[in-house]
């Protein structure tokens, strides 16, 4: 007679936040540091936990980034999506919704900051960043957030209140138009300067996409 196996597997939720702790630890230094001069051993520090346990989740630092941009991009996607969603589901007032949109999109997210600190430095070393890992996080993040606007924006214009030949282009056009006269740092801009110059964005849009 055999005897039953009564052993209680093992909880897999320390392997789950070891995993967690090393992807945030691993943000926080890309946002700083960039992709080529980020280290195994300063990624450790930051996580709280050593380089071999590093290195028991991933192969290498490629793998590694590969996972964060995945992890980060479809996070703050998420929240943009979500701008999207609030302001442009039930349009009523075409000019001031999109504006409104715009004011929401144009503020800085606190909880997206070392996502698109990474985003400034994979645009400054692209060509030192492997290609599996920038078109991850364009397909997780930009084109996503895209083409849920241009969603969005082929329904304003099925209802007769845009001239749309090209949604993805449009979308693409409307981010662009809304950061446009933005400085780098728009933290500090008042709400009035803010809404200035997004309406200023806004207007350009209207301008060329109006029926």
């Amino acid at each position: 007679m055999t005897r039953e196996n009564t052993t209680t597997p093992r909880p897999r939720g320390g392997l789950v936040s070891k995993r967690q702790a090393i992807l945030d630890g691993a943000l926080t230094v890309f946002a700083r540091d960039g992709y080529t001069r980020a280290s195994i051993d300063a990624i450790s520090a930051g996580a709280g936990v050593s380089t071999r346990t590093i290195y028991n989740h991933f192969t290498d630092k490629a793998e590694l980034f590969l996972a964060v941009i995945q992890e980060s991009a479809t996070r703050a996607a998420d929240v943009q999506i979500a701008i999207i969603d609030r302001h442009l589901r039930k349009v009523t007032d075409l000019e001031a919704d999109l504006i409104e949109f715009g004011r929401d999109w144009a503020t800085p997210m606190p909880d997206s900051a070392a996502h698109f600190s990474m985003v400034g430095q994979i645009n400054a070393e692209a060509g030192h960043i492997p290609q599996e890992a920038i078109d991850a996080w364009q397909e997780t993040g930009p084109r996503r957030v895209r083409r849920e606007l241009a969603g969005h924006l082929r329904r304003l214009a099925d209802r007769g209140l845009l001239r749309i030949d090209d949604p993805d282009r449009a979308a693409l056009h409307l981010l662009l138009l809304i950061s446009a006269e933005l400085p780098t740092h728009h933290a500090s801009l008042s709400a009035e300067e803010l809404t200035e110059t997004v309406a200023a964005g806004i207007h350009t849009f209207l301008h060329g996409h109006l029926r």
